[in-house]
Parts: structure tokens; sequence; C-alpha cells
């Protein structure tokens, strides 16, 4: 019985592990999340900036797929494969401001880029 608590106890922790953040994004720059090797994990964010945001994935070993736009005060949810960047870009001549919430593997780095 023991071994049964145990379990269900680790699994209620094991899911509510996350990372919440507000990341502030400078004109023409991106914020990369993820460029290194890793499990999946998922985003779900909001733009509280008042310009739109691209955002794709990037796996690790090269290439770019999956583009979405997130319009001003629009949310998103996003899957990311395993050893896949999640490339945030601002494009606009202003900075922008996204709120994250990331689960599934945190063991992430995180940077920005030009």
């Amino acid at each position: 019985m023991k071994t049964f608590f145990a379990t269900i106890v680790f699994a209620i922790a094991a899911s509510s592990c996350s990372l919440t953040s507000n990341t502030i994004i400078k004109p023409k720059d991106n914020f990369i999340l993820g460029n290194n090797p890793h499990r999946s994990f998922k985003v779900k964010l909001k733009n509280v900036s008042n310009q739109k945001l691209e955002i794709h994935q990037a796996p690790i070993n090269g290439g770019s797929h999956t583009y979405i736009t997130v319009l001003p005060h629009e949310k998103a949810a996003v899957k990311v494969d395993a050893n896949t960047a999640l490339v945030i870009a601002n494009k606009s001549n202003d900075t922008t401001s996204v709120d994250l919430k990331v689960t599934g593997d945190l063991g992430l780095s995180m940077g920005y880029q030009k």
C-alpha cells in the first residue's frame, strides 16, 4: 500500500512541474528555447504585446517547421519534439513581451539571437 501511495504522490509531483515566465524580446530579436539536446516539451504562451510574434520549431540538427503567427493578446499552445528548439521571433521595431508556461522536459537552454 505504501508503494501505491508513493507512486501517486510522485505522479502528481511530476505532472505539476512547470516553468512560468514573462519574457521580453527586443526589436528584431529572437528568443530561443531548447537549442540543446532534450526530451519533448509543451509551451502555452500568450502574446502580451501590441505586435505580432512569429513562432517556429527548429531541430538542433538543422531546418525549421511549424510556423505560427501569434497576434497581439492571442494565446497559442505548441508541442515541441525532442531535440528541437522553439523560436519566438519579434520582427517588429518595438519591444514585445510573451507569457510562457513550459511543461515536460525543463532542462532547456534559453537565449536570444538576432
